[in-house]
């Protein structure tokens, strides 16, 4: 379907007055109509057509409409069916589905609904388009086919990707946990003149300041207990390449002005050494705290924020960007199918309805690790409320009354950003029977993130 242009549907059905009702109301709500009155023709028409939607009856004395689905969707996967039938069956439907039915309609047809779905449908059909045209678009750019970009402000920030990856500017990604800002950093590795050198990733928040010391600079052999031999540093592996520093707002001061030093002369030391090492290394630092707030309050240095903020790109959570949701989903089910080896197609409608409703606290993570228990626990080719954890598949209706403070976060629009995220901690310790670095995990945050949250929200 071309800008301005109407959707163009298609509606087979044997029952000419059926079909005559569906005109008037489809050409009501501006969509361009053809029409077929049984399956064989469909299917003629629909090889010669491109229709954006074919809505079908099931029962028709010329090949039936799952016949029919079966044949069009054998040459043109991507058109979405809706199938329609008076014969209300929960094997038809069953079969309808399997056979690749976007969804399924009884008659007489609610209007309501019927205007609800073929929406749906279409939108779907728009955001993968959109998606395929902008992967087309940034074809050039390699490392970028991990990071599903629907919305907006993904496309936005790609493009950004793009304008930068060439230059040697210092880069500083910024975004809550479980956003992808580590793919954001291969991207711009992989697109860079640097991308015959390695890309080095160390997480500052992982070690200790000795540790850190040790693991960015290289050390001396005999320069502390158990350094048996000289070893080289992060920054020396990085040469001629790119040193990617993860959770940069958890450094201490004093390997802050380590590191400052290092962005100023271009020199290492290693621990125990006297002897300056010349190192040419690009830097990416991720946070996902404020550092100008940091500067402000005197916990992270002025001078090194400048140095590291050059060139800001910021990821923003899945709550801001929900038209990506769809594709991330649907990304995620193909991933985890063919690894688990289960032939599951994607989400219903219902289910789908339900992962735009939820806030994810969690992030991109938090759908990549729900999408993977839905693909191992589902039974079926698609994944139903049913498989969704209870914080996600249940409605507020559902939600237990004495229970709602506790739960209040998921589900609740009115809630603040802390209160998600204190609920989401209480959640997964609960989950993880007080186990605190399995609730980091599940969290996908690190054990030191979630002892300041611990002590932030009063539940240390």
């Amino acid at each position: 379907m071309k800008k301005g242009q109407k959707p163009g549907i298609l509606v087979v059905d044997d029952d000419a007055g059926h079909r005559t009702t569906l005109r008037t109301v489809l050409k009501s709500w501006n969509y361009s109509l053809s029409e077929a009155e049984d399956g064989r023709a469909a299917v003629d028409m629909a090889k010669t057509t491109p229709f954006d939607l074919i809505l079908m009856d099931v029962r028709m004395a010329i090949m039936d409409g799952i016949d029919a689905l079966v044949e069009i969707k054998s040459y043109n996967p991507a058109i979405p069916i809706i199938i329609m039938t008076a014969y209300s069956s929960v094997d038809s439907a069953v079969e309808a589905m399997k056979a690749g039915a976007y969804d399924y309609l009884t008659k007489p047809l609610d209007f309501d609904e019927l205007k609800l779905t073929i929406e749906r449908a279409l939108e779907h059909t728009r955001l993968r388009d959109e998606n395929k045209s902008l992967k087309d678009q940034l074809r050039t750019l390699s490392d970028t086919k991990q990071i599903v970009a629907t919305s907006q402000e993904m496309k936005s920030l790609l493009e950004m990707v793009a304008a930068i990856a060439p230059s040697e500017a210092t880069v500083l990604v910024t975004g809550p946990s479980g956003t992808g800002k580590e793919l954001i950093a291969r991207a711009i590795h992989s697109n860079s003149s640097r991308r015959s050198g390695q890309l080095v990733t160390v997480n500052c928040a992982a070690l200790t300041e000795t540790l850190l010391e040790s693991e960015l600079f290289g050390h001396e052999k005999g320069a502390f207990t158990g350094a048996d031999r000289r070893r080289e540093g992060r920054f020396v592996q990085a040469d001629k390449g790119t040193l990617f520093l993860d959770e940069v707002g958890e450094m201490s001061m004093a390997m802050q002005a380590k590191l400052l030093r290092v962005l100023q002369d271009g020199e290492i030391q290693r621990v125990g050494g006297e002897t300056p090492v010349s190192v040419d290394v690009r830097i990416i630092a991720a946070t996902n705290k404020d550092l100008s707030q940091m500067v402000a309050q005197g916990g992270f240095r002025e001078d090194l924020f400048y140095r590291l903020n050059v060139v800001n790109i910021h990821v923003p959570p899945l709550c801001e960007r929900t038209d990506d949701i769809p594709a991330l989903a649907q990304h995620f089910v193909n991933l985890y199918a063919e690894k688990n080896r289960k032939k599951i197609k994607g989400f219903t409608p219902q289910a789908m309805d339900r992962l735009l409703k939820h806030a994810w606290p969690g992030n991109v993570r938090e759908l990549e690790n729900m999408v993977e228990r839905a693909v191992i626990l589902s039974p079926g080719e698609y994944i139903t409320e049913k498989d969704l954890p209870l914080n996600i598949s249940r409605t507020d209706k559902q939600a237990p009354q004495d229970a709602a403070p506790e739960n209040a976060g998921m589900d609740d629009a009115g809630s603040s950003l802390d209160e998600i995220e204190k609920s989401a901690i209480v959640r997964s310790l609960e989950k993880a029977g007080g186990n605190k670095s399995e609730a980091a995990r599940l969290l996908g945050i690190t054990r030191r993130t979630l002892y300041n949250k611990l002590e932030k929200y009063g539940l240390g």
